[in-house]
């Protein structure tokens, strides 16, 4: 027997102590499937997550695109009374002008009215009078030729 033989139960022992081994190898590398899985699995949910995230950020921006141009129409909306408004007070200073001129206009006629009106009296008055004078006449001429 050479001088390098193990005892049975030596090699038993060793083998038992591969076996262990072998076994802690084998679970190690288990559980490292199972964290390489689990961090795939990790990586795949922070991939969607970050997906959503993206997606979020972009329909924020289609908001904040929509609300800017509803935003850009109100004040457009907004510019186009404010013209509007301006228009109706120039139209409105404009006729009150007007009106103040018809105004004048119709009391200038009516005055203008007044003085025909007295005119015209007096010429009555002076037609009148010229009446009296001619029936005068008229009547000192009877007189006259009787």
């Amino acid at each position: 027997m050479p001088d390098d033989h193990i005892p049975p139960e030596q090699q038993r022992r060793q083998a038992e102590d591969v076996r262990e081994k072998a076994e802690d190898r084998r679970q190690d590398a288990e559980q490292e499937r199972g964290s390489t899985e689990g961090h795939r699995v990790a990586a795949e949910s922070a991939r969607s997550e970050a997906e959503q995230f993206r997606k979020l950020a972009e329909e924020a921006r289609e908001l904040r695109d929509q609300h800017r141009e509803a935003l850009e129409s109100v004040r457009k909306e907004q510019e186009r009374l404010r013209a509007a408004g301006e228009t109706a007070r120039t139209c409105g200073e404009e006729a009150r002008a007007a009106a103040e001129a018809a105004r004048q206009a119709a009391m200038e006629a009516v005055h203008a009215t007044a003085e025909m009106l007295q005119a015209t009296l007096e010429h009555m008055k002076v037609v009148e009078e010229m009446r009296r004078t001619l029936r005068e006449i008229r009547s000192v001429h009877k007189l006259d030729s009787n």
